[in-house]
């Protein structure tokens, strides 16, 4: 969860304080993200192929990369809305609106899929979304409105992304597939805006950090530990991310917490613990 929220900061700080586009940081980032999980799914297959006798290797040793291009462009459109959301929201801000999106897309789908709500997950769903109404209702504390926009369509490619992950294989060698074929897009995107590139190496860093560390190595170990939570347990502890993004931009950045923020993201992240909870208590 530090890895994740600490996409929000090195973004937020890349985008604020370095100058580098929104475009390329997201190119390198999704580059050395597809490295660095290259280099994963690589070791883990050296590892294994004493027992496996060599299945699913390509000549060089390496796994074969998986995924899908719809996959890839969910995974572009989450990493490109991402991007450019943080070149007007703060840190903390834009991950309780990811969060909230992907939470709530998760959830629709959920509903759409068969499931029923009880009364206590309905009170949930009305007090997370009062949250997001909250904090997105005119005001001088507001945040931007194109920014925030960008972020929801961030987290709902998020969670769509995260739908189709589900089942598809060895997570951390599907979505290294799934990085590599997002790479296509995100250099159409840097091609599109070449006159506004700004590749300066204090930026490109934070890219390589936020791509390498906090994406690659970051969701390697998430997927390493969802075998050992419940479904319920993994929802829930992802309820951390936006507070520790908070904190993290507080301390690092100098943002401020506004009362406005305190309270939606108490009503956002309280509404989705009810319906998680229940979920779990069922």
């Amino acid at each position: 969860m530090i890895a994740f929220a600490g996409n929000s900061l090195l973004c937020r700080a890349a985008l604020g304080q370095t100058g580098i586009d929104a475009a390329s940081f997201t190119t390198i980032r999704l580059l050395s993200g597809a490295l660095a999980l290259w280099l994963i799914v690589r070791a883990k297959s050296g590892g294994m192929s004493g027992a496996t006798g060599g299945a699913n290797h390509d000549p060089t040793g390496a796994t074969t990369a998986r995924g899908s291009w719809p996959s890839a462009l969910a995974l572009f459109a989450y990493a490109a809305g991402f991007s450019f959301a943080y070149l007007s929201l703060p840190a903390g801000t834009g991950a309780l609106l990811l969060f909230g999106a992907v939470q709530v897309t998760m959830i629709g789908h959920g509903l759409r899929a068969g499931e029923r709500l009880t009364k206590l997950q309905i009170i949930g769903m009305m007090l997370a979304s009062g949250g997001l109404i909250v904090l997105l209702l005119p005001g001088v504390s507001a945040p931007p409105v194109g920014g925030s926009l960008l972020m929801l369509g961030a987290g709902a490619a998020w969670g769509v992304y995260s739908l189709r992950g589900r089942g598809a294989g060895d997570p951390t060698q599907v979505t290294a597939g799934n990085f590599v074929r997002a790479l296509p897009f995100a250099l159409l995107l840097s091609a599109l805006l070449f006159r506004d590139a700004n590749l300066a190496m204090s930026g490109v860093l934070y890219a390589i950090a936020s791509g390498a560390v906090a994406s690659g190595i970051g969701y390697a170990i998430w997927y390493t530990a969802l075998p050992a939570l419940q479904a319920a347990q993994a929802a829930t502890v992802q309820l951390s991310v936006p507070v520790i993004a908070a904190l993290g931009g507080i301390v690092l950045l100098g943002e401020s917490m506004t009362p406005r923020l305190a309270i939606a993201a108490v009503a956002i992240l309280g509404g989705i613990a009810l319906v998680i909870r229940r979920k779990k208590s069922r």
